[in-house]
């Protein structure tokens, strides 16, 4: 199995610990103000969809359009409920930063090869959440 294919794993297997490590941190994060006093039980959910599912997000078999769709709707829904624009982008980048922060955390990165796979991932991951942040903001602004 490939590197990059044991680190989606990796993530997806730890989605409920990703999910509660994002949630310390967008309730405690000056930029998040609002996830503050959100409910907790529904933050978790939405944190851990993305973090169980990131295999399919990466799929070559997802398209732009699939992502533009789905983000878009989140970025509308979270003006609706009342986020600044800013929290939605700051809860985006704390997402993407826990998923190398557990990469790193896990310490199989032992070879130049698994290092290079595992950019090759990082570099999948920074393009996804790219593409999410930009169809969450169109969508808020929408």
């Amino acid at each position: 199995m490939l590197v990059s294919q044991r680190l989606v794993d990796l993530i997806e297997r730890n989605a409920d610990e990703l999910a509660k490590r994002w949630l310390r941190d967008v309730q405690k994060h000056k930029g998040t103000p609002t996830y503050h006093s959100y409910n907790p039980t529904l933050l978790h959910q939405r944190a851990y969809s993305v973090y169980s599912q990131l295999g399919k997000w990466l799929s070559k078999d997802t398209t732009r359009e699939e992502i533009a769709k789905y983000y878009l709707a989140l970025g509308s829904k979270r003006r609706k409920e009342g986020f600044a624009l800013s929290e939605l982008v700051q809860a985006l980048i704390i997402t993407r930063r826990h998923v190398w922060l557990k990469v790193l955390e896990d310490g199989f990165l032992n070879t130049a090869l698994d290092m290079h796979q595992a950019l090759d991932l990082e570099n999948h991951v920074v393009l996804f959440f790219d593409r999410a942040i930009y169809f969450a903001v169109h969508g808020y602004e929408d």
